[in-house]
């Protein structure tokens, strides 16, 4: 990976990966349940640093924690040491009514 564009994919496909019960990738539904968006800071060898809420649903508020726990068990993303720049992106969940996200870099 070479630049946060393929960070970003990258770490939506691990997430997606490591939780294959709580994910889908088919179209999102018209009507989302709820739309978390989040800042996230990887260190060099993968690990999350940071996962900071930059937008809470306004229902469904536990999808903010489901999020959370999806990309802790994805972590670590591998040695990230050729990304240039600070290794800090932002990712929207799209959760449907089944409470099963998409991260929108997937969409």
């Amino acid at each position: 990976m070479r630049s946060l564009d393929a960070l970003r994919l990258h770490v939506a496909r691990c997430v997606v990966e490591a939780n294959p019960e709580q994910a889908y990738l088919s179209q999102p539904p018209a009507v989302l349940l709820a739309v978390p968006v989040f800042k996230l800071e990887l260190h060099s060898d993968g690990r999350v640093k940071r996962i900071d809420l930059l937008r809470e649903p306004g229902q469904a508020k536990d999808t903010v924690q489901l999020a959370r726990k999806a990309i802790e068990r994805a972590a670590p993303f591998g040695d990230l040491r050729r990304v240039p720049g600070p290794l800090v992106f932002t990712e929207t969940y799209l959760f449907d009514d089944a409470r099963r996200f998409k991260p929108r870099s997937l969409n």
